[in-house]
Protein backbone atom coordinates (compact mmCIF):
# COMPACT_ATOMS: atom_id res chain seq x y z
CA UNK A 1 0.00 0.00 0.00
CA UNK A 2 1.36 3.60 -0.79
CA UNK A 3 2.68 6.04 1.92
CA UNK A 4 2.73 3.82 4.81
CA UNK A 5 0.17 4.47 7.88
CA UNK A 6 1.08 3.68 11.40
CA UNK A 7 -0.55 3.29 14.81
CA UNK A 8 1.71 5.92 17.18
CA UNK A 9 -0.62 5.75 20.35
CA UNK A 10 -2.94 3.27 21.78
CA UNK A 11 -5.15 3.77 25.11
CA UNK A 12 -8.25 3.16 26.62
CA UNK A 13 -10.89 2.84 29.54
CA UNK A 14 -11.73 -0.03 31.64
CA UNK A 15 -14.58 -1.93 29.88
CA UNK A 16 -17.69 -2.29 33.24
CA UNK A 17 -20.75 -3.30 33.07
CA UNK A 18 -22.39 -0.44 34.44
CA UNK A 19 -19.64 3.09 33.90
CA UNK A 20 -22.25 4.67 36.12
CA UNK A 21 -19.39 7.33 38.04
CA UNK A 22 -18.36 8.95 34.23
CA UNK A 23 -20.18 10.57 32.09
CA UNK A 24 -19.09 9.68 28.24
CA UNK A 25 -16.92 12.84 28.12
CA UNK A 26 -15.41 11.80 31.33
CA UNK A 27 -14.68 8.59 29.61
CA UNK A 28 -13.52 10.17 26.25
CA UNK A 29 -11.21 12.48 27.95
CA UNK A 30 -9.61 10.01 30.36
CA UNK A 31 -8.70 8.35 26.70
CA UNK A 32 -7.69 12.00 24.73
CA UNK A 33 -5.40 12.87 27.52
CA UNK A 34 -3.24 9.44 27.63
CA UNK A 35 -3.05 9.87 23.42
CA UNK A 36 -1.52 13.78 23.87
CA UNK A 37 0.47 12.38 26.68
CA UNK A 38 2.33 9.66 25.11
CA UNK A 39 2.41 11.35 21.54
CA UNK A 40 3.31 15.06 22.49
CA UNK A 41 0.67 15.96 20.14
CA UNK A 42 -2.23 18.92 20.24
CA UNK A 43 -4.82 20.28 17.88
CA UNK A 44 -1.78 23.30 16.84
CA UNK A 45 -2.81 24.52 13.27
CA UNK A 46 0.91 23.28 12.58
CA UNK A 47 1.69 19.94 13.40
CA UNK A 48 -1.12 19.18 15.19
CA UNK A 49 -3.92 16.30 14.79
CA UNK A 50 -5.44 17.19 11.61
CA UNK A 51 -8.59 14.87 12.02
CA UNK A 52 -10.67 13.54 13.95
CA UNK A 53 -12.77 10.31 13.56
CA UNK A 54 -15.25 9.46 16.16
CA UNK A 55 -17.23 6.12 16.78
CA UNK A 56 -20.29 6.19 18.51
CA UNK A 57 -24.48 6.13 18.39
CA UNK A 58 -27.55 7.94 18.68
CA UNK A 59 -29.58 5.33 20.14
CA UNK A 60 -27.33 3.69 22.31
CA UNK A 61 -26.01 7.57 23.73
CA UNK A 62 -30.11 8.29 23.81
CA UNK A 63 -29.37 11.69 21.86
CA UNK A 64 -29.50 12.69 18.43
CA UNK A 65 -26.01 13.54 16.77
CA UNK A 66 -24.03 11.18 19.37
CA UNK A 67 -21.05 12.63 18.51
CA UNK A 68 -21.92 16.60 19.01
CA UNK A 69 -22.04 16.14 22.96
CA UNK A 70 -17.85 15.31 22.95
CA UNK A 71 -16.93 17.58 21.12
CA UNK A 72 -14.55 19.07 23.59
CA UNK A 73 -12.66 15.65 23.70
CA UNK A 74 -13.29 15.00 20.27
CA UNK A 75 -11.06 18.74 19.34
CA UNK A 76 -13.75 18.72 17.01
CA UNK A 77 -14.09 23.02 17.95
CA UNK A 78 -10.52 22.73 16.24
CA UNK A 79 -10.43 20.66 13.36
CA UNK A 80 -12.99 18.39 10.84
CA UNK A 81 -14.14 16.07 12.89
CA UNK A 82 -15.95 12.94 11.48
CA UNK A 83 -18.71 9.89 12.57
CA UNK A 84 -18.24 6.40 12.52
CA UNK A 85 -22.05 4.55 13.41
CA UNK A 86 -20.68 1.26 12.32
CA UNK A 87 -18.27 -1.17 13.90
CA UNK A 88 -15.26 0.96 15.19
CA UNK A 89 -12.75 -0.86 12.69
CA UNK A 90 -14.18 0.88 10.33
CA UNK A 91 -13.17 4.43 11.89
CA UNK A 92 -9.62 3.06 11.64
CA UNK A 93 -10.28 2.18 7.82
CA UNK A 94 -11.47 6.01 7.23
CA UNK A 95 -8.36 7.32 9.12
CA UNK A 96 -6.26 4.99 6.78
CA UNK A 97 -8.15 6.53 3.81
CA UNK A 98 -7.88 10.08 4.86
CA UNK A 99 -3.93 9.86 5.62
CA UNK A 100 -3.31 7.61 2.25
CA UNK A 101 -4.95 10.49 -0.03
CA UNK A 102 -3.37 12.69 0.88
CA UNK A 103 -6.12 14.63 2.69
CA UNK A 104 -4.05 14.97 6.27
CA UNK A 105 -1.31 13.65 8.33
CA UNK A 106 -2.51 12.51 11.22
CA UNK A 107 -5.45 11.33 12.50
CA UNK A 108 -7.22 10.95 16.36
CA UNK A 109 -9.80 8.29 16.62
CA UNK A 110 -11.83 8.08 19.56
CA UNK A 111 -15.06 5.84 20.33
CA UNK A 112 -17.07 5.36 23.11
CA UNK A 113 -20.84 3.42 24.57
CA UNK A 114 -22.45 3.15 27.32
CA UNK A 115 -24.49 -0.18 26.52
CA UNK A 116 -25.60 -0.09 30.10
CA UNK A 117 -27.91 2.66 29.64
CA UNK A 118 -30.40 1.49 27.14
CA UNK A 119 -33.22 -0.33 28.65
CA UNK A 120 -32.87 -3.21 26.21
CA UNK A 121 -29.56 -3.74 23.89
CA UNK A 122 -32.03 -5.89 21.95
CA UNK A 123 -34.47 -3.07 21.59
CA UNK A 124 -31.47 -0.93 19.90
CA UNK A 125 -30.36 -3.82 17.37
CA UNK A 126 -34.29 -4.44 16.85
CA UNK A 127 -33.79 -1.34 15.31
CA UNK A 128 -31.32 -2.06 12.56
CA UNK A 129 -34.38 -4.28 11.17
CA UNK A 130 -36.81 -2.93 8.35
CA UNK A 131 -39.58 -1.83 9.45
CA UNK A 132 -42.38 -3.77 7.62
CA UNK A 133 -41.40 -6.85 7.53
CA UNK A 134 -39.13 -7.94 9.53
CA UNK A 135 -39.38 -5.46 12.58
CA UNK A 136 -42.70 -7.00 13.14
CA UNK A 137 -41.48 -10.63 13.29
CA UNK A 138 -39.50 -9.43 16.33
CA UNK A 139 -35.53 -9.73 15.08
CA UNK A 140 -32.85 -8.10 16.82
CA UNK A 141 -28.76 -9.11 16.60
CA UNK A 142 -29.27 -11.91 19.31
CA UNK A 143 -32.29 -13.55 17.58
CA UNK A 144 -30.32 -13.23 14.10
CA UNK A 145 -27.46 -14.73 15.92
CA UNK A 146 -29.73 -17.62 17.38
CA UNK A 147 -30.55 -18.23 13.23
CA UNK A 148 -27.40 -18.15 12.10
CA UNK A 149 -25.44 -20.07 15.43
CA UNK A 150 -28.19 -23.02 14.21
CA UNK A 151 -26.93 -23.32 10.71
CA UNK A 152 -23.48 -23.19 11.47
CA UNK A 153 -23.14 -25.09 14.27
CA UNK A 154 -24.96 -28.23 12.42
CA UNK A 155 -23.20 -27.87 9.31
CA UNK A 156 -19.91 -27.64 11.06
CA UNK A 157 -20.82 -30.08 13.74
CA UNK A 158 -19.49 -27.79 16.92
CA UNK A 159 -20.94 -29.24 19.84
CA UNK A 160 -22.35 -27.31 22.91
CA UNK A 161 -18.90 -28.47 24.73
CA UNK A 162 -17.04 -26.93 22.39
CA UNK A 163 -19.30 -23.57 22.73
CA UNK A 164 -18.49 -23.69 26.36
CA UNK A 165 -14.80 -24.14 26.10
CA UNK A 166 -14.69 -20.94 24.17
CA UNK A 167 -16.35 -19.22 26.64
CA UNK A 168 -14.25 -20.68 29.35
CA UNK A 169 -10.82 -19.82 27.73
CA UNK A 170 -12.47 -15.99 26.76
CA UNK A 171 -13.03 -15.03 31.04
CA UNK A 172 -9.92 -17.09 31.51
CA UNK A 173 -7.82 -14.45 29.10
CA UNK A 174 -10.04 -11.36 30.29
CA UNK A 175 -8.70 -11.60 33.97
CA UNK A 176 -5.18 -11.38 32.15
CA UNK A 177 -6.31 -8.23 30.58
CA UNK A 178 -6.53 -5.07 33.33
CA UNK A 179 -9.57 -3.27 30.70
CA UNK A 180 -11.30 -6.50 31.29
CA UNK A 181 -10.70 -8.17 34.78
CA UNK A 182 -14.34 -7.16 35.63
CA UNK A 183 -15.61 -10.20 34.18
CA UNK A 184 -16.05 -13.26 36.24
CA UNK A 185 -14.42 -16.84 35.49
CA UNK A 186 -16.83 -19.44 34.49
CA UNK A 187 -16.63 -23.14 34.12
CA UNK A 188 -17.70 -25.56 31.50
CA UNK A 189 -20.87 -27.03 33.63
CA UNK A 190 -22.11 -23.11 34.27
CA UNK A 191 -21.65 -22.25 30.88
CA UNK A 192 -23.40 -25.35 29.50
CA UNK A 193 -26.16 -25.13 32.36
CA UNK A 194 -26.86 -21.18 31.66
CA UNK A 195 -30.11 -20.46 30.06
CA UNK A 196 -30.90 -20.26 26.22
CA UNK A 197 -31.28 -16.78 24.83
CA UNK A 198 -32.35 -18.11 21.06
CA UNK A 199 -31.33 -21.60 20.41
CA UNK A 200 -28.55 -22.67 20.47
CA UNK A 201 -27.02 -19.84 21.80
CA UNK A 202 -27.38 -19.43 25.64
CA UNK A 203 -26.79 -16.60 27.85
CA UNK A 204 -23.26 -17.15 28.81
CA UNK A 205 -22.59 -17.36 25.10
CA UNK A 206 -23.33 -13.61 24.66
CA UNK A 207 -20.81 -11.07 25.77
CA UNK A 208 -21.89 -8.67 28.28
CA UNK A 209 -23.81 -5.68 28.49
CA UNK A 210 -19.99 -3.50 28.31
CA UNK A 211 -19.48 0.72 28.84
CA UNK A 212 -16.25 1.92 27.64
CA UNK A 213 -14.03 3.95 25.45
CA UNK A 214 -10.92 3.14 23.40
CA UNK A 215 -8.42 5.84 21.07
CA UNK A 216 -5.78 5.36 18.57
CA UNK A 217 -3.51 7.94 16.94
CA UNK A 218 -2.56 7.08 13.02
CA UNK A 219 -0.05 8.90 11.35
CA UNK A 220 1.50 9.01 7.90
CA UNK A 221 4.99 7.34 7.84
CA UNK A 222 7.40 10.41 7.99
CA UNK A 223 5.05 11.39 11.12
CA UNK A 224 4.93 8.23 12.64
CA UNK A 225 8.46 8.01 13.33
CA UNK A 226 8.49 12.13 14.30
CA UNK A 227 6.08 10.86 17.22
CA UNK A 228 6.91 7.33 18.15
CA UNK A 229 10.06 4.85 18.23
CA UNK A 230 7.17 2.02 18.17
CA UNK A 231 4.85 2.70 15.24
CA UNK A 232 2.76 -0.30 14.02
CA UNK A 233 2.01 -0.11 10.45
CA UNK A 234 -1.18 -0.99 8.69
CA UNK A 235 -0.17 -3.35 6.37
CA UNK A 236 -3.74 -4.53 4.81
CA UNK A 237 -7.30 -3.26 5.05
CA UNK A 238 -10.72 -4.79 3.67
CA UNK A 239 -13.94 -4.96 3.82
CA UNK A 240 -17.19 -6.72 2.37
CA UNK A 241 -21.22 -6.29 3.31
CA UNK A 242 -23.59 -9.22 2.89
CA UNK A 243 -27.22 -8.78 1.79
CA UNK A 244 -29.43 -7.14 4.12
CA UNK A 245 -32.45 -10.04 4.39
CA UNK A 246 -31.46 -12.98 6.13
CA UNK A 247 -33.03 -14.74 3.65
CA UNK A 248 -31.50 -13.50 0.66
CA UNK A 249 -27.61 -14.80 2.86
CA UNK A 250 -26.38 -18.48 3.46
CA UNK A 251 -25.80 -17.38 7.19
CA UNK A 252 -23.24 -20.12 7.74
CA UNK A 253 -21.08 -19.07 4.67
CA UNK A 254 -18.77 -16.73 5.64
CA UNK A 255 -19.06 -15.04 2.29
CA UNK A 256 -18.81 -11.36 3.43
CA UNK A 257 -15.99 -12.23 5.78
CA UNK A 258 -13.86 -13.93 3.05
CA UNK A 259 -13.92 -11.41 0.85
CA UNK A 260 -12.90 -9.06 3.52
CA UNK A 261 -10.03 -11.30 4.27
CA UNK A 262 -8.69 -11.55 0.97
CA UNK A 263 -9.15 -8.13 -0.05
CA UNK A 264 -6.80 -7.17 3.11
CA UNK A 265 -4.22 -9.87 2.45
CA UNK A 266 -4.40 -8.91 -1.30
CA UNK A 267 -3.13 -5.39 -0.15
CA UNK A 268 -0.86 -6.76 2.79
CA UNK A 269 1.08 -9.45 0.17
CA UNK A 270 -0.11 -11.88 2.52
CA UNK A 271 -0.63 -15.66 0.80
CA UNK A 272 -1.24 -18.14 3.82
CA UNK A 273 -3.17 -16.47 6.67
CA UNK A 274 -2.42 -19.73 8.85
CA UNK A 275 1.05 -19.03 9.48
CA UNK A 276 1.04 -15.19 8.55
CA UNK A 277 -0.17 -13.64 12.02
CA UNK A 278 1.63 -13.66 15.41
CA UNK A 279 -1.69 -12.60 17.24
CA UNK A 280 -5.16 -12.70 15.75
CA UNK A 281 -8.19 -10.24 17.46
CA UNK A 282 -11.56 -11.95 16.00
CA UNK A 283 -14.46 -9.86 17.37
CA UNK A 284 -16.75 -12.98 18.69
CA UNK A 285 -19.81 -11.14 20.00
CA UNK A 286 -21.46 -14.57 20.93
CA UNK A 287 -19.12 -18.08 21.42
CA UNK A 288 -20.26 -19.53 17.70
CA UNK A 289 -18.45 -16.79 15.95
CA UNK A 290 -14.70 -17.52 17.49
CA UNK A 291 -14.91 -20.82 15.50
CA UNK A 292 -16.98 -19.76 12.37
CA UNK A 293 -14.78 -16.62 12.30
CA UNK A 294 -11.35 -18.66 12.26
CA UNK A 295 -12.48 -20.27 9.40
CA UNK A 296 -13.61 -17.26 7.53
CA UNK A 297 -10.24 -15.44 8.20
CA UNK A 298 -8.24 -18.86 7.38
CA UNK A 299 -7.03 -20.00 10.30
CA UNK A 300 -8.24 -23.42 9.42
CA UNK A 301 -10.42 -24.97 6.99
CA UNK A 302 -14.25 -24.56 6.31
CA UNK A 303 -16.22 -26.47 8.87
CA UNK A 304 -13.33 -27.50 10.85
CA UNK A 305 -13.92 -24.78 13.29
CA UNK A 306 -14.65 -27.80 15.80
CA UNK A 307 -11.75 -29.49 15.17
CA UNK A 308 -9.74 -26.24 15.43
CA UNK A 309 -11.08 -25.37 19.20
CA UNK A 310 -10.03 -29.86 20.23
CA UNK A 311 -6.72 -29.19 18.76
CA UNK A 312 -5.85 -26.18 20.45
CA UNK A 313 -5.54 -23.77 17.87
CA UNK A 314 -6.67 -20.64 19.70
CA UNK A 315 -4.29 -21.01 22.04
CA UNK A 316 -1.67 -21.83 19.62
CA UNK A 317 -2.56 -19.15 16.84
CA UNK A 318 -2.58 -16.58 19.99
CA UNK A 319 -6.31 -16.24 19.25
CA UNK A 320 -8.10 -13.48 21.60
CA UNK A 321 -5.44 -13.04 24.01
CA UNK A 322 -7.52 -9.97 25.26
CA UNK A 323 -10.53 -12.07 26.03
CA UNK A 324 -12.19 -10.85 23.03
CA UNK A 325 -15.66 -9.38 22.60
CA UNK A 326 -16.79 -11.84 25.39
CA UNK A 327 -14.76 -10.37 27.54
CA UNK A 328 -16.81 -7.21 27.61
CA UNK A 329 -16.50 -4.39 25.29
CA UNK A 330 -19.26 -2.32 23.53
CA UNK A 331 -20.68 -4.09 20.05
CA UNK A 332 -19.78 -0.81 18.66
CA UNK A 333 -16.32 -0.53 19.25
CA UNK A 334 -15.42 -4.70 19.14
CA UNK A 335 -13.82 -3.81 16.15
CA UNK A 336 -11.72 -1.25 17.44
CA UNK A 337 -10.79 -2.61 20.62
CA UNK A 338 -8.99 -5.53 17.94
CA UNK A 339 -7.63 -3.38 16.45
CA UNK A 340 -6.38 -1.61 19.84
CA UNK A 341 -5.07 -4.73 21.21
CA UNK A 342 -3.24 -6.16 18.17
CA UNK A 343 -1.45 -2.47 18.46
CA UNK A 344 -0.49 -2.86 21.74
CA UNK A 345 1.15 -6.52 21.18
CA UNK A 346 3.05 -5.25 18.55
CA UNK A 347 4.35 -2.31 20.40
CA UNK A 348 4.68 -4.61 23.82
CA UNK A 349 2.74 -2.96 25.81
CA UNK A 350 -0.59 -5.30 26.46
CA UNK A 351 -0.42 -5.48 30.01
CA UNK A 352 -0.56 -9.26 31.69
CA UNK A 353 -1.62 -11.18 28.19
CA UNK A 354 2.04 -9.78 26.24
CA UNK A 355 3.60 -12.52 23.59
CA UNK A 356 7.34 -12.50 22.75
CA UNK A 357 8.51 -11.84 20.16
CA UNK A 358 5.92 -10.75 17.92
CA UNK A 359 5.50 -8.89 14.60
CA UNK A 360 2.64 -9.08 13.14
CA UNK A 361 -0.81 -9.67 13.86
CA UNK A 362 -4.78 -9.63 12.65
CA UNK A 363 -7.46 -6.95 13.72
CA UNK A 364 -11.13 -8.14 12.73
CA UNK A 365 -14.17 -6.04 13.46
CA UNK A 366 -18.35 -6.97 12.35
CA UNK A 367 -21.76 -5.65 12.60
CA UNK A 368 -24.92 -6.06 11.08
CA UNK A 369 -27.14 -9.35 11.99
CA UNK A 370 -25.57 -12.39 11.42
CA UNK A 371 -22.21 -10.54 10.89
CA UNK A 372 -23.62 -8.97 7.69
CA UNK A 373 -20.36 -6.31 7.91
CA UNK A 374 -16.85 -7.79 8.09
CA UNK A 375 -13.78 -5.47 8.39
CA UNK A 376 -9.95 -6.84 8.65
CA UNK A 377 -7.09 -5.18 9.22
CA UNK A 378 -3.39 -6.58 9.03
CA UNK A 379 -0.70 -4.30 11.45
CA UNK A 380 3.37 -5.41 11.43
CA UNK A 381 5.77 -4.27 14.06
CA UNK A 382 7.37 -1.15 13.38
CA UNK A 383 10.72 -1.20 11.87
CA UNK A 384 9.13 -4.71 9.10
CA UNK A 385 8.80 -4.28 5.66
Amino acid sequence: MARRVGICAVAQTRYKRDYWEERFQGMGLVVLESLLAQTGLDFSEKGGIDMTISVSNDIFDARTISDNGMTDVLGGHFRCEEKVDQDGAQAVYYGLAAIQSGHCDVVYILGHCKESQAQSRNRVTHLAFDPFYTRPVGLDYCCAAGLQARAYVDRAGISEQQLAEVVVRARKNAGNNPCTREIEAVTVEEVMGSPMLADPIRSLHAYPVSDGAVGMILAAEERALEITDKPVWITGAGNCMDSFFLGDRDLASNFALKTAAARAYKRAGISDPKTAFDVVELSDQYAYQLPMWAEGVGLCAEQAGGGWIDDGGPDRANVNLSGGVLAGNPIILGGLVRTAEVALQLRDEAEGHQVDGVKTGLAHGVTGPAGQFHSVITLERGGCR
